[in-house]
């Protein structure tokens, strides 16, 4: 059965490191505990005191002074690695884990979860050609010498890096290794440790180079494992849960989050607010928990996105300055279909390429088959049709060889609906207005990934009218931005007047309008 040795980064609450430790060790785990030099000695002392003579806790022979983004944190890592590798020959697993961390799991679970597969858990994506850094320097991190903290001393760190640059001191990376990049929260067998140490012992020119690479945390286990263990046994994930926030800082974690937690596909979480004597306590009960059948949805992220940016979305009327020549012309017509039931305002276009001489289209913007015309591959990317949207429409018109175009969009997207509004052709609207009752609520949910097919009945039931909401507010968004031509259809306005509504959109006889207003099972679910 799998025994696991957590490595515990620590700074501070050392009352609180005690009961994490003594927590842990109780299932037949262990502790290596490195508490940062920074913190005061009297601190660090109460900790020795509680655990000094625990069988199942030891601690990194050096204390290490850390800092952001520095070396002195992968010291740190190792100085508690090695003390945890030589004290605990029974651990079969080494997991990463700062004070912050709580289980999200039992231990029971966790062990059963590390026994079903022979691998190590680690994020390694390759450092130069995958998108893992968002934002700040990249390259510059490894070919360049780094002394200062970024943080602490901004003024010497960029002077420095543009000294080296400017005299061309580059340096090359250590041979024969590729280097990754990925979250410092790992969980690593025995063995893949034996071998990192072994490696780093071997060849001292590794430890040597990252030590003046800027925030190594991120790269050193990810570059050493992936050197000494094959690729078919790493997991690239961490086994610790953490969301960051728009502005790129961890979101912490509260007393009413215990039920969300559990339903990630994770076994810890980071970081739990000290706070949270709740939250901080039902999680400690639940490691030594036995039998607990936990429910998987792993939803947290899309949730927390989707609750979070509720309120934040953004307008602009104005064109962008690079479009401000490509206007799709002042005699042509842009006709919107706007409906959040997808199949309904497909069947309205159907109807309508069958009965009149309007080209219509579905969701360009959001499906690959929208039965475009042949425009010789030069949208076969979605992403890049909502980026020049504006050329691509331009390009139906001359395609279709029309001076009016229907085609559907979300209501989700009204600043595309806004962007064509503000364009010199005239747009029309046509919104269809939908009832949405519980269960296609709950499959809305489901598509969008709030949920999964194994959700608690009453989180979904929470979500219910909140959800709801959104859906509705996301109409009234589009009855308020003033728009000009803007008519609605509904399954409760009659066919006269949908007929009317039909017709002044789409500039079609009364007859053909009642005709489209008449399309059998229009809006059926």
């Amino acid at each position: 059965m799998a025994r696991i040795a957590f490595i515990l980064l620590t700074h501070k609450d050392p009352q609180g490191v005690i009961d994490q430790a003594r927590r842990l060790t109780a299932t037949g785990d262990f502790v290596s505990i490195h508490f940062d030099k920074r913190a005061p000695k009297a601190k660090f002392q109460q900790i020795r005191d509680a655990l000094g003579d625990h069988p199942g806790v030891t601690f990194a022979a050096r204390r290490v002074k850390c800092g952001w983004g520095e070396w002195s944190l992968v010291a740190a890592t190792l100085e508690a690695l090695r003390a945890a590798e030589a004290a605990f020959p029974h651990a079969t697993h080494f997991y990463m884990l700062s004070g912050d961390c709580m289980p999200i799991k039992s231990a029971e679970f966790a062990h059963g979860f590390l026994d079903a597969e022979d691998c190590d858990y680690i994020e390694s994506f390759d450092f130069f050609e995958s998108d893992w850094i968002k934002t700040g320097i990249k390259k510059e991190r490894l070919i360049y010498r780094h002394w200062f903290n970024e943080r602490t001393h901004k003024w010497l760190f960029y002077t420095s890096l543009e000294l080296q640059q400017k005299f061309g001191l580059a340096r090359p990376v250590p041979r024969d290794l590729q280097v990754m990049i990925g979250s410092q929260w790992w969980c690593l067998r025995r063995q893949t440790v034996e071998a990192v140490l072994d490696l780093i012992s071997q060849r001292p020119e590794i430890p040597r180079f990252f030590a003046t690479t800027w925030i190594p945390d991120e790269t050193f286990f990810q570059t050493l494992v992936s050197h000494v263990v094959p690729r078919k046994q790493i997991r690239t994930r961490t086994l610790t849960f953490l969301i960051f926030s728009d502005y790129g800082m961890p979101v912490t974690f509260y007393n009413d989050h215990y039920d969300l937690l559990l339903r990630q596909d994770y076994l810890f979480a980071r970081k739990i607010s000290p706070e949270a004597l709740d939250l901080r306590a039902r999680l400690g009960a639940l490691w030594q928990a036995e039998g607990h059948a936990f429910s998987i949805a792993a939803e947290g992220r899309r949730l927390f996105s989707f609750l979070t940016g509720r309120g934040r979305i953004g307008r602009r009327f104005a064109p962008r300055f690079w479009e401000t020549e490509s206007s799709l012309g002042a005699e042509r017509v842009v006709q919107i279909v706007v409906a959040k039931k997808w199949h309904i305002a497909k069947r309205l276009t159907a109807a309508i390429r069958a009965a009149t001489e309007v080209p219509a289209v579905d969701y360009v913007f959001n499906e690959q088959d929208a039965n475009l015309p042949d425009m010789g591959g030069v949208a076969t990317s979605v992403g890049k049709r909502e980026r020049h949207r504006r050329a691509l429409v331009k390009l139906m018109f001359e395609q279709f060889s029309s001076d009016r175009l229907v085609f559907c969009v979300d209501p989700s997207a009204l600043s595309l609906i806004t962007d064509f509004n503000a364009d010199r052709a005239e747009t029309r609207i046509l919104f269809v207005d939908t009832r949405f009752d519980d269960d296609y609520v709950r499959g809305h949910m489901g598509r969008v990934g709030l949920i999964s097919p194994g959700a608690p009945a009453d989180i979904v039931d929470r979500l219910l009218p909140v959800v709801r909401w959104d859906l509705e507010h996301e109409a009234d968004r589009l009855k308020e931005a003033g728009f000009r031509y803007l008519v609605t259809i509904s399954e409760t306005a009659g066919t006269d007047r949908n007929a009317a509504a039909l017709a002044a959109f789409l500039g079609v006889s009364p007859d053909q309008a009642r005709h489209l207003a008449e399309t059998p099972h229009l809006f059926a679910d």
